[in-house]
């Protein structure tokens, strides 16, 4: 199932989300799968629940945009355990389509997370890993990467986003 991507303006994307306590149920497993569905139908290497309307912490990443298949990571519950050292590039978000920013964030990032069973795993990223890392956490905590950016940018994004609702082109 592809769910539609929920756009910067939904309540539920800057509330932070319930954790996953039950595991490797049917549901749970459905949901992983229509989150990489989503995921990938929208062209993107991470998805949020938040970002498909779901206040659950869970998110799903795939950075090399299914080339290769155990590349795919599912982070329930997902926490940030290690950061090091600082780049500003250029950032989107499914849930702001058609724009980008620079975004400082860590080179490295180190995650603890449960699987789909619940298992904890740890895994360390650089690069655009430890970004996707890094924003989808957020999403989770109720950010976007809008808050990241300056008050003036921030503000000039929002003001294009309220002309593109009142023309009717962003639902």
């Amino acid at each position: 199932m592809i769910y539609p991507i929920v756009k910067f303006g939904d309540p539920v994307l800057e509330r932070p989300t319930e954790p996953i306590t039950e595991f490797d149920t049917p549901e749970l497993n459905k949901l992983v799968e229509a989150m990489f569905e989503s995921m990938y139908e929208a062209h993107g290497v991470g998805l949020a629940a938040p970002q498909i309307g779901i206040s659950k912490r869970i998110a799903v990443i795939d950075v090399t945009f299914k080339e290769d298949p155990n590349a795919k990571l599912v982070l329930i519950n997902p926490e940030i355990i290690e950061l090091n050292g600082k780049i500003s590039e250029s950032e989107g978000c499914l849930s702001i389509p058609e724009f980008r920013e620079n975004v400082t964030r860590a080179v490295k990032a180190k995650v603890r997370a449960q699987d789909a069973k619940g298992n904890f795993w740890e895994k360390e990223g650089e690069g655009l890993l430890a970004r996707a890392f890094q924003h989808e956490i957020d999403h989770l905590n109720g950010k976007l990467y809008i808050h990241r950016i300056s008050a003036l940018k921030r503000d000039l994004m929002k003001r294009k986003i309220r002309k593109l609702e009142r023309a009717g082109e962003w639902k």
